[in-house]
Parts: structure tokens; C-alpha cells; sequence
């Protein structure tokens, strides 16, 4: 009986024996946390604007990312192999992107565009930390920020240079129209 549970034993500390050393017990938590980190500042944004895809959708997305890549990677995969681990997840986020769309009545009436760009970036901020490349992660995740937080205002302020321009165009007809 106890040769049984020796097995039993055996098989169990085998089973989580994955990470074999310090640095990859370093290496799993610092990438994953660092996706999800990431992915979650993405998602904030999204949720502060009322956005359906907020915070846990992004950090899920991006420790999803990170997963499919991290694993294979680890497990002493072939650059060739894992190529084709990231075109499955660029097909599966586009297939999630594309569930976020939605189309109204005329081709201009679309909304969703920029949720389903956001899960497509995130996936990839994910993929770039899982592989070790958090500088891009982090580079890309903020320049993301930096077109989510800045443009409506840009969008907006070229918005009132046209109304402003109309208004002018339309005090100087009226300048016109009463001279005699």
C-alpha cells in the first residue's frame, strides 16, 4: 500500500515540476504579471469611457497571450513552431475583435472599432511579455495610451477649428449681404 501512495507521490510533485529552477520560477510570475499589468492599464481606459470590454477582459487577454507563448517557449519549442503558436492567437483575437463590432444601418454607422483594435493590441503586448520583450510591451502599451487619451481631444479641437471657420464664413455672408 504504501508503494502505491509512493507512486501517487511521485507523480504529483512530477506533475508540478515544470518549473525546474529559480529563474524560471522568476520568469513565469514576472511575465505574467507583467501582461496583465499592462493589459490592465489598456482595459482602464477603455472602462473609464464605458467601454463593454474593460479591465478584466484586457488583463484576461493579455494573460492569455502570454500563456500560449511563454508555455511553448519554455517547453524548448522551435522558433518555427512558436510562429505558429502566434498566428492562432492573432486569428482566435481576431475572431473575439470581430464579435465586438457592430454595423448599423449604413457603412459609416459602425461601433466597436477601436475595442476590437484595443483586444488585438492587447494580445500583442501579452505576446511581447511572454516572450521576454517587456521593454516593447511597456513602449507599446503607453503609446496605446497616448492615442486613446489624446486624440479624441485632438479629434475635438480640429472639430472647432471647422465649426469656427463656418461661423466666420457665415458672419462674413451676413457682412456682405447687409452693405449696400
Amino acid at each position: 500500500m504504501s508503494s502505491v501512495w509512493q507512486q501517487i507521490s511521485t507523480t504529483v510533485v512530477a506533475e508540478f515540476s515544470d518549473l525546474k529552477d529559480v529563474s524560471e520560477i522568476t520568469t513565469l510570475p514576472t511575465r505574467v504579471l507583467m501582461a496583465a499589468l499592462l493589459g490592465g492599464l489598456l482595459g482602464w481606459e477603455r472602462e473609464q469611457r464605458g467601454k463593454a470590454a474593460g479591465v478584466k477582459t484586457h488583463m484576461l487577454v493579455a494573460i492569455g497571450s502570454a500563456l500560449f507563448v511563454l508555455i511553448p517557449h519554455q517547453a524548448g519549442l522551435a522558433e518555427a513552431e512558436l510562429s505558429r503558436v502566434m498566428q492562432g492567437i492573432i486569428a482566435g483575437i481576431g475572431f473575439l475583435g470581430a464579435g465586438a463590432i457592430l454595423k448599423g444601418h449604413d457603412e459609416r454607422d459602425l461601433k466597436g472599432l477601436t475595442t476590437a483594435a484595443g483586444i488585438w493590441l492587447t494580445a500583442a503586448i501579452g505576446v511581447a511579455a511572454g516572450l521576454g520583450r517587456e521593454s516593447s510591451a511597456i513602449l507599446c502599451t503607453l503609446l496605446a495610451l497616448a492615442i486613446l487619451l489624446a486624440m479624441p481631444k485632438v479629434v475635438d479641437l480640429f472639430d472647432l477649428k471647422e465649426e469656427l471657420k463656418e461661423e466666420i464664413k457665415d458672419e462674413v455672408k451676413d457682412e456682405i449681404k447687409e452693405k449696400p
